[in-house]
């Protein structure tokens, strides 16, 4: 019974770190975007110093020297084992370009075995998605 009551207390303290980190702002930084057509076939790669940053309400793109993006959160999912290493965030958010025109996105973050995986596809380009190869995926502090 003891074994039992310990190994639930500990499955229930790792569910509440994950979800922390859920609460917290996080940041996604990448040196490489890749552009990928409708297949998942890679149509370009570009060589940028990317970063991702957001919380649970909203979001904040640096794509690049000269693209900056910003928007607001309408869904997020998320579901870690082990806090910016297994798990998954799926995020739809609404942001604004520097043009000034929005862009609805739907972002995929997955762990899996340590490696994080970065998936953006944009609702009005669904001949477009957009990886990001991920080098950081933390806690913004």
């Amino acid at each position: 019974m003891k074994k039992f009551f310990l190994t639930l207390l500990l499955a229930g303290t790792g569910s509440l770190i994950a979800l922390a980190q859920c609460e917290k702002k996080s940041i996604v930084s990448s040196s490489k975007t890749e552009y990928l057509d409708v297949n998942g076939e890679l149509q370009r790669s570009v060589d940028e110093t990317s970063t991702v940053e957001f919380d649970n309400k909203e979001i904040f793109i640096q794509a690049g020297p000269n693209t900056t993006m910003q928007g607001s959160i309408s869904s997020i999912t998320c579901e870690w084992k082990t806090p910016f290493k297994e798990g998954k965030t799926v995020l739809k958010a609404a942001v604004t370009d520097p043009q000034g025109q929005t862009v609805n996105l739907t972002i995929s973050i997955e762990g899996k075995d340590g490696k994080i995986s970065f998936m953006a596809e944009i609702a009005e380009r669904p001949d477009m998605k957009v990886r990001l190869v991920v080098d950081k995926f933390e806690e913004k502090k």
